[in-house]
């Protein structure tokens, strides 16, 4: 017995090795004695979640000592671990519950149409379910969490030299971080994204936007509802979407499908439908090896889904079509949303916008 275990476990740190090989970006070889420490670093310390992932990490903390000798390069990777280790604690709690990021001026005074949309639109999308995200200053931030209330509300803050500290409605909740890097504070925002709000603003609100619309057109992050609101009878988002149409799209630096990455409204009920309806079937995406896999919670019957197939034929590699299936291996290894329909095809890759279209029509269905 005790041989055979030992035959398990050789086996099983082969693999280990063999997949650290196959993963590392400067291609640099597994040191078998320091994985060996590093492995008894961990079980010293009981153990935990994704000890592999962890074990490689602690590698590459140690490679610091000879590959990096700049004393500031070193401090952004610690903050950048610390943050990012914080923050995904801070999350996990409220992992189930679907939330919307708001962006927008800091600016924004209470007494102006934008401040005012920004509430209803916080206290109205908390009441559909979701918890709120804003960036913890003042403007149309403190808007959202006022909408939201502070039970709803995250705050994700930045350390400024000036007008961002955070505002009083999340200021002394356990649900406020503060971030020194953007990178760290952005990737948060995304990650634990399932809709973005953009109000009007300023370089902060325009980057926001485009880095999430980006994301979404590369496939970098899931597909969700960005929905651009503007005060009532507004035109700021009109405005940059005329923009994006006469210089972007006419000039093809972008493709038309790529605007059905984004909508506008000026009204807070219609933004609220917009993020809600985009959920009332779809659910979420991931790909199993070349397959990609959308899960439902209802499947299209088979006339819906050959009517699909017809619309959709450009976006499917071929061989084979759109199809209903049943949880993957991977997939029920990972216990990952079982409780799901299905439907799976090999994805080009490339054509987000038109993958969105696809989820408008499997939420019509």
């Amino acid at each position: 017995m005790f041989g055979a275990w030992c035959v398990i476990a050789s086996a099983r740190a082969v693999v280990i090795l063999v997949a650290m090989n196959n993963n590392r970006p400067d291609k640099s070889p597994v040191d078998p004695e320091l994985r060996r420490r590093v492995e008894e670093l961990i079980a010293f310390k009981g153990g935990g979640y994704n000890e592999d992932a962890v074990g490689d990490i602690i590698e590459n903390g140690l490679k610091l000592l000879t590959d990096v000798k700049d004393t500031g390069d070193v401090r952004v990777i610690q903050t950048a671990l610390r943050e990012l280790r914080y923050a995904f604690r801070l999350f996990a709690p409220y992992a189930k519950t679907r939330k919307v990021t708001m962006f927008g001026s800091a600016r924004i005074e209470p007494d102006q149409k934008e401040y005012q949309q920004a509430v209803e639109f916080g206290r109205k999308i908390a009441q559909a379910g979701f918890m709120v995200i804003t960036g913890a200053g003042p403007g149309i931030m403190q808007a959202g969490h006022e909408g939201a209330g502070p039970e709803n509300s995250f705050g994700v803050n930045i350390r400024l030299p000036w007008e961002q500290s955070a505002n009083p409605i999340i200021k002394e909740d356990k649900k406020l971080i503060t971030f020194k890097y953007f990178f760290t504070r952005k990737l948060i925002f995304i990650r634990h994204s399932d809709a973005i709000a953009l109000f009007p603003g300023g370089f902060g609100t325009m980057d926001e936007g485009y880095e999430a619309l980006t994301l979404m057109q590369t496939g970098k992050s899931q597909l969700m509802p960005l929905v651009l609101i503007d005060r009532p009878g507004g035109t700021y988002w009109k405005t940059w979407d005329k923009n994006v149409r006469e210089h972007l799209l006419r000039g093809e630096l972008i493709s038309s499908d790529d605007l059905n990455l984004y909508r506008i409204t000026d009204n807070a009920d219609e933004a609220v439908k917009i993020i809600t309806r985009f959920y009332r079937n779809f659910q979420s995406t991931r790909f199993v090896k070349d397959l990609f896999i959308i899960r439902l919670k209802h499947a299209p019957t088979d006339s819906a889904l050959e009517a699909i197939n017809e619309d959709f034929a450009d976006i499917v590699i071929p061989p084979g079509g759109i199809k209903r299936i049943e949880p993957t291996p991977e997939e029920r290894e990972d216990k990952d949303r079982l409780d799901l329909q299905r439907i799976a095809f090999g994805f080009n890759r490339r054509d987000y916008g038109r993958l969105r279209q696809l989820i408008d029509v499997l939420n019509s269905l």
